[in-house]
């Protein structure tokens, strides 16, 4: 049965100002601002292949497609009912031709993402919008399918890097979203397999301490980190900014990578 039609349990929702129709589990996780601002700040070779790591039912992956139609993307997802709204997303959008969805859990070893049409250094670029949450320090969600996508278990972040680190080729550049106030734990767990650390941090308003930072790295580069201007996601009075607007709506790009 095609999952193009609504069923009670998924909801058929807009994106970038409904440029984007996607399928979405009526309860458990859902996606929000932050896929489709990772999807903005990634980057990637004409032409190259871009992994999905986590990819829900394909939001960030599809977002970056929709915007680079020059890229192919593989949206990698261990949970079989969200990877099959992933598939599904990708047909009902028209991206058959150079997207798909694979069911893998990230944690997986180099051969099983191999025997998926994913060996090491298939990837030209990762995108990856892991769970931050410590499930030790916050009460997590009764829902299984929310509570895997939003709390973190011991180490988990460097076992997603790792991952990134074999999938991508020489140079390759990984960008990932992440809890402001646990920044420390990215830039440690980055090296010594990425460099030219670039952080941009995401503020709810222009007089607020950022909330999200996304982080873009380069494999192997010895570059200097580097910390950009922040995005305001409203203005003073609450309203949202007309930045934010324009990458959340219209698509536009955030030039994490530009030099």
């Amino acid at each position: 049965m095609s999952l193009d039609h609504l069923t009670p349990e998924t909801t058929d929702d807009g994106v970038l100002g409904g440029r984007l129709r996607l399928l979405q589990p009526r309860r458990g996780h859902r996606f929000g601002h932050d896929a489709i601002l990772l999807a903005a700040a990634a980057d990637a070779p004409v032409g190259g292949h871009v992994v999905d790591l986590g990819a829900g039912v394909g939001t960030a992956g599809l977002a970056l497609a929709w915007r680079r139609p020059d890229l192919s993307v593989t949206l990698v997802e261990r949970d079989p009912g969200l990877a099959g709204l992933a598939a599904e997303n990708i047909r009902r959008n028209g991206f058959a031709a150079r997207a798909r969805a694979a069911v893998l859990d990230v944690e997986a070893g180099p051969r099983t993402f191999a025997d998926a049409r994913l060996p090491d250094g298939a990837a030209d670029a990762v995108i990856m919008n892991p769970p931050f949450n410590d499930a030790g320090r916050l009460q997590t969600s009764p829902v299984t399918e929310r509570r895997m996508a939003h709390a973190a278990v011991p180490d988990l972040l460097s076992v997603w890097m790792a991952r990134a680190a074999g999938l991508l080729g020489t140079e390759g550049r990984l960008t990932l979203i992440w809890r402001a106030d646990e920044l420390s734990d990215v830039l440690t767990t980055l090296g010594p397999a990425f460099g030219g650390v670039r952080v941009l941090p995401v503020h709810p308003r222009p007089d607020a301490a950022a909330i999200r930072v996304l982080v873009g790295a380069a494999k192997g580069s010895r570059a200097p980190l580097a910390l950009l201007p922040g995005l305001h996601l409203n203005d003073g009075t609450g309203k949202p900014g007309a930045a934010a607007e324009a990458v959340l709506r219209a698509g536009e790009a955030l030039r994490l990578w530009e030099e």
